[in-house]
Parts: C-alpha cells; structure tokens; sequence
C-alpha cells in the first residue's frame, strides 16, 4: 500500500497534524499561537461542518437496509452499552474533580465522555477479522454516544425572535434539500455547496456551534447502503460514491488543520483536568459499558454474534480514545482559558487507550492477531509438519 493511501485508509492526517502541533507550540509558542488564532475560525466554524457531515453520512448509511448494523437487535445493546459508558465517563471525570476539589472544573464532563470512532475502529481492525461484530459494535456505540454529544452541544436557543432568522434559514436549506432529493440530483456536492451554506449561516444567526450545519441536510443526501466497515467508499464510479470519495478526501485536509490548530497545548498545562478526562476515558467509560451490558444480559437482551466477555472488554476499552471528537466538543464547549488546556491535554493522552487496548487482548487472547504463545508454537509445528508431508508426497 502506498505511504499517502496508507495514510488516508486510516485517518491519521489529524494525529500527524497534532504531534506537529504539540511540536510546534512547545519550541515557538509566539508564532504557533498566531498561527493557530488566524486558522481557527475556517477550521473550527467552517471545516469541521464537512467532518460532522461526513460522520452523519456514515451513520445513516449504516443503519439504513442493507447497511451494517440494520435491525434494531443490532442497536439495541449497543444504545444500552452507550449509556452506560456516558455515564461511566461522566462519574469518573467528576468523581476525580471532587475529590480533588476542583468542581470549578466540572462543566468539561462532555469532553471525557466522547469517543473517536475512527481511532477506535482501526485499533480493532488490528485485532479482529474484518467483518467482526466487535467492530459494528463499537461503530454503534460511538454513533449513540457522539450523536448525544451533538445533540448537547446544539441546544437551540431558536424561537425567540433574534434567533428566528437563523431558524427560516435552516429551514430554506432543508427546503432546497428536499427539492433536490423530488429532482433526482444524485450529485452530493450539489447538496453541500447549494445547502450547506444556507444551512451554516443560519445555525451562525440561531447561537448553534456552525459546524453541526449539515446535520439537518445529510438525511436527504442520497446514498447507498453500507454494508462494509466504516469510512471505507466503495470503488463504484456512480455520481454517489464519487462525491463521497471528493467529500472524505476534503475530510482529510480538515482534520490535519484541525489537529494542527487545536491541539497545540503547552505540555506543562496538564492538571487535574487532564487526568480526570484520562480516568474517565480509560477507567469510567469501559467499566459503564460492562456493567450496563451486564444488566442488559440480566433483562434479557443478547451480546451480538462471536462477541464473549473478554470480545466485549476489549471493545469496551478501544471506545477510550477520544481524541478528535474530544477535542471537537472542548473548543466548542469552554472558553480559553486554563481548564479548556486542562481538558485538551487530557484529551491527547487518551490516545494510549490504544497501546492499553492491544495489551488487553493480547492479555484475553482475544483476536485473529494476538494468539497466545503455545498456540503460534503448535501452529508453527504443525505448519511445519504439513509442509514435510507435502514435501514428501511430492518426492514419490
């Protein structure tokens, strides 16, 4: 595979775009800062509209006929397990700020309970077979908790006459959407450039974070069933998958200005906050997820297919990064200041979650990947043996 592909497949344009941030504002704090004031308002109002639509997309195409996790049997543990991990999170996260007496902290809760779902996703593909219901588990259980956070995070403070214009705009947009979906237009980017604008300013007028903008356009978007993993386009050439393509290609530059700019944190502002975002992530949410999976089981309801304890756990701790979305929900969320770079330091080193989840299959023996010891032994001798008696079938 090549590097650039490589690079893409995965989405680590924005963990590159983070270490040169981390880099940058630690060496030349002056001129990082400056950097990062000018870019911040096209990446964080603008750009991450495409990043939030993008993930709508995904969603939706999952859960449509057809899709990955159709049905609601699919759904339902997946909902129970995410609520328990919010909660989890969110005990955790405040937990550790009232013991430590800083409740003046305690309104950045949201931010420990996010989940990268990318990041999550392609730490299982390591571990799993493709196609593995760990990873539709976890797809689903980061869709229901993020979708949450969303819907937090947009409060709308319309129906108030101020706000009121904001609110016809948006309608507009969903109006013009409509019309485009009776026209038959299969063009995505007809529906981004032609309502996401409309769409944008008016979240701007009605007080809502701008870039949930394409939020009420993307269920008119057409689209097709996706079966296979998250984030994976298929290679068809219709007008829809190629949009898509176009679509998460502009992601991708995105989310690397976006981890440039916003994850440029002095690397002595870590506090309280830090670590409270960090035993959330990696104590809180997994343990809220086994235990209400635990009561799910107790009322009847059904792990998914090929999915034990020891799947579950596994799954459970690769929702504890929170990275991307963590940080989205930060600068969203807080205003500048001491606890926002508490908060973000924290939500850069949840992504050990990752080393902390291979180490745990590899302690479960769970995955195609991490075999125990004495099994890659006796898989070697009996690959070996079969290799000799081929080689001995072949000289008679």
């Amino acid at each position: 595979m090549k590097p650039l592909a490589f690079v893409n497949d995965r989405f680590l344009w924005l963990p590159i775009g983070a270490a040169l941030a981390v880099a940058w504002v630690n060496l030349a704090p002056e001129s990082y800062f400056t950097v990062a004031h000018r870019l911040a308002f096209p990446v964080n109002e603008i750009g991450m509209a495409l990043f939030v639509g993008l993930l709508m997309q995904e969603a939706i195409e999952l859960v449509m006929p057809g899709g990955a996790l159709h049905t609601w049997r699919r759904w339902t543990m997946a909902v129970v397990a995410a609520a328990g991990g919010m909660l989890g999170a969110a005990f955790g996260y405040l937990g550790w700020v009232s013991i430590r007496h800083e409740m003046v902290l305690a309104n950045a809760w949201p931010v420990a309970a996010a989940i990268d779902i990318a990041a999550g996703y392609y730490v299982l593909r390591l571990i799993f077979h493709r196609g593995h219901a760990a990873t539709s588990l976890l797809l689903a259980i980061g869709i229901v908790t993020n979708a949450a956070g969303l819907i937090a995070l947009a409060v709308w403070p319309a129906f108030t006459p101020e706000h009121l214009d904001g609110a016809l705009l948006v309608g507009a947009a969903v109006t013009l959407a409509v019309v485009l979906r009776a026209a038959r237009v299969q063009s995505v980017a007809a529906y981004l450039v032609l309502c996401g604008p409309v769409s944008w300013i008016g979240f701007q007028l009605a007080g809502v974070h701008p870039a949930l903008a394409l939020v009420p356009v993307i269920p008119f978007v057409p689209r097709r069933a996706r079966p296979q993993a998250m984030f994976v386009t298929p290679n068809d050439n219709d007008d829809v998958h190629q949009g898509e393509r176009n679509w998460s290609a502009a992601v991708h530059l995105v989310l690397f200005l976006f981890g440039l700019v916003n994850a440029g944190v002095v690397l002595r502002g870590y506090d309280t906050g830090s670590w409270g975002v960090l035993i959330a992530a990696l104590v809180g949410r997994p343990a809220g997820i086994l235990i209400a999976a635990a009561l799910a089981v107790a009322a009847g309801l059904h792990l998914p297919p090929r999915i034990g304890w020891r799947e579950l756990g596994v799954v459970a701790m690769a929702t504890s990064s929170g990275f991307t979305v963590a940080l989205f929900t930060a600068t969203s969320l807080l205003p500048a200041g001491a606890v926002l770079t508490q908060v973000k330091v924290g939500a850069l080193l949840t992504a050990v979650g990752a080393l902390v989840t291979l180490g745990l299959a590899r302690a479960l023996h769970v995955g195609h990947g991490l075999p125990r010891p004495a099994v890659r032994v006796r898989r070697r001798r009996r690959e070996a043996t079969a290799g000799g008696e081929r080689l001995s079938t072949h000289a008679h």
